[in-house]
């Protein structure tokens, strides 16, 4: 049932390894998650998760389930503990290669897979971007970011265009994930190949090309981005990393080590070329193609290039930063802050929003004229002489920073009650809690007597 246009194009390109390709259509596809090393280590989770597990090989905290295993469902999932992400589309942030401190820009980012792996290895230093231009898409964005715990990044909901326009020079690396024609999906998701058409492939690859040049803009000297896509589509793929590097000289690309299974990019697919442009051209075999028949995942291709120049330290950037309040002005938070967290001096920058508290990183540029989704951590609700605690925020702490714990087994009735929003009988001190499953922060509760008011969002409750 696959389209006979693409079906062709792949016969051509893989020769005799095309029944190889078909037969892989045949078999289910690979499902697996990616530990969130924000709130757990792989040991504690390989000890506590009931799932059946087996490594992917380029990503230290992927893992491939059972499709019986239901990761979704468990109440691991809704404290952020975990992330299910396609395998492939783990590789591009290995090789985007995040580092804490760094501001990096993820240009395509809903709805969040490789944002909050971005994120894990930030390790909630530095500045953190995740841009995405649909509305709808964007508010999924960030609230995966907020599931994940994410402390140190802004949400946008804006164009590259205008994104380039204020922010010039100004990432150490960017992510472009592009949007495609969706190739590599086929075989997890048949929707996507009822609306392929080759008319689309040429559309796509239009707006890559655009989408590419914004991202070289905000690159600083120095700086790295990689592109990606979900497609097998030379003209998405090969021909769009050649048609930037034409287009962008102080750009080269990056060789680095594949993974078993991982192909090389073929130059032949981007040409023809002229006879000066034939020996740049076959630096695209440093690109890196992820098939179907020959990995544990789905097709992906990505490109690792690296902009000309010296790239700076930290300490000598420059740029407008955001204007916050002053501390002394959240009096409602720093109560609530003595009287029920522990050890929550977390640097940044506060920002009110009508009653809404936020933390923007410390390196948050000024966001006038932006749209902006979530301008760092939500801290939570400022009402008159009372702070109420934000669902973020109990998401992105630790047990030991709360004077008091209601911590429940993943297997109790008791927390499958709280996900359902119902009050639960407890003994103990008045007040706030954070409600944990097995040590991880899921939400709050506020006890009175012996009932704890169950305050998890109504949106996210279990039906």
């Amino acid at each position: 049932m696959l389209p006979e246009n693409f079906l062709e194009r792949i016969r051509e390109m893989l020769g005799e390894e095309y029944p190889l390709f078909l037969q892989s259509y045949e078999e289910e596809p690979c499902h697996a998650l990616r530990i969130n090393t924000l709130k757990c280590n792989r040991e504690y989770f390989l000890k506590k998760a009931p799932f059946q597990l087996t490594e992917v090989p380029w990503s230290k905290a992927g893992y491939y389930y059972n499709k019986d295993d239901r990761p979704g469902r468990h109440p691991y999932h809704d404290a952020g503990v975990y992330y299910i992400q396609e395998a492939s589309a783990m590789a591009p942030v290995e090789y985007l290669d995040p580092q804490p401190g760094e501001r990096i820009l993820d240009l395509c980012a809903a709805p969040g897979g490789k944002s909050t792996q971005i994120a894990a290895k930030m390790k909630q230093q530095g500045l953190l971007v995740c841009n995405e231009i649909h509305s709808a898409r964007a508010k999924i964005l960030s609230e995966n970011m907020e599931r994940m715990g994410v402390c140190n990044s802004i949400v946008t909901n804006e164009t590259p265009q205008r994104l380039a326009q204020m922010w010039d020079g100004y990432f150490d690396r960017i992510l472009v994930d592009a949007p495609c024609s969706g190739e590599g999906m086929f075989r997890k998701n048949p929707k996507a190949w009822e609306e392929w058409s080759t008319q689309q492939v040429q559309v796509c690859a239009l707006r890559q090309e655009e989408v590419l040049s914004c991202g070289a803009k905000m690159v600083k000297p120095g700086g790295r981005m990689v592109y990606s896509t979900c497609t097998f589509a030379p003209e998405e793929d090969e021909g769009a990393v050649w048609n930037f590097l034409k287009e962008h000289p102080d750009f080269s690309l990056v060789c680095a080590k594949r993974y078993s299974g991982m192909e090389p990019g073929n130059p032949a697919w981007a040409g023809p070329y002229s006879d000066q442009d034939e020996e740049k051209a076959d630096e695209l075999s440093g690109t890196i193609r992820l098939w179907p028949h020959k990995i544990k995942g789905e097709g992906h291709f990505l490109a690792i290039m690296q902009k000309r120049g010296e790239l700076e330290p930290a300490e000598q950037r420059g740029g407008a930063l955001l204007k916050g309040i002053p501390e002394k002005n959240c009096r409602e938070y720093l109560a609530f802050r003595k009287e029920h967290l522990k050890d929550m001096d977390i640097p940044g920058i506060y920002v009110m929003f009508g009653e809404q508290l936020y933390l923007a990183p410390e390196e948050t540029m000024s966001l006038d004229g932006l749209k902006v989704l979530r301008p760092g951590l939500h801290l939570g609700t400022v009402k008159k002489n009372r702070f109420e605690p934000s669902h973020a925020l109990a998401l992105a702490m630790q047990t030991r920073q709360a004077v008091h714990v209601l911590d429940l087994p993943w297997d109790s009735p008791e927390i499958l009650d709280y996900l359902k929003g119902l009050a639960l009988n407890v003994q103990g001190e008045k007040g706030w809690y954070l409600i944990a499953v097995d040590s991880f922060g899921i939400g709050w509760g506020k006890l009175s007597k012996t009932t704890m008011k169950n305050h998890y969002p109504k949106g996210l409750r279990r039906m």
